[in-house]
């Protein structure tokens, strides 16, 4: 049997290292319907393509926060159309990822050797109005940039 990185592979599937691989982020808040959903959207925009994201919440709302999806239309993200929903926190998420971040929620997260566990303090957007909501987008977007330039150095 051949390895994709032997020439006389014909799979045509490249070997993936270590180095190919794309690092994982996991952002973690209790209801994943404003500040989890904000910086997962935000760090996929930014990213583009050079990270993996995912959001949830140890006990996810029933929908997204308003203000936050008009907060996030502001600056050209659409949460609805690309699918974004509260989802229910997961040892396999936390598993896949190489980033764990807190929303500054006191969210229990499993912990795993060899993952990097941050948290970012932040106001919480339930039940403020878009111009509440829009600073803490604006601290959250911050943090997403530093982040990338972290992991893409």
């Amino acid at each position: 049997m051949t390895s994709p990185s032997d020439p006389s592979d014909q799979s045509g599937i490249p070997e993936q290292t270590d180095t190919d691989r794309l690092p994982e982020v996991l952002f973690v808040c209790v209801h994943n319907a404003g500040r989890s959903q904000m910086a997962a959207a935000l760090l996929a925009k930014h990213g583009a393509g050079r990270v993996v994201v995912r959001s949830a919440g140890s006990a996810p709302a029933d929908q997204l926060n308003p203000a936050v999806i008009e907060a996030m239309a502001e600056v050209g993200i659409d949460l609805l159309a690309g699918g974004a929903h509260p989802k229910k926190l997961t040892e396999a998420a936390v598993q896949a990822s190489d980033v764990v971040i807190t929303m500054g929620c006191g969210d229990a997260c499993p912990f795993f050797p060899g993952k990097r566990y941050l948290d970012w303090v932040l106001e919480d957007p339930a039940g403020q109005g878009v111009e509440s909501v829009r600073p803490i987008r604006d601290e959250i977007e911050r943090r997403v940039l530093i982040l990338i330039d972290e992991l893409t150095a």
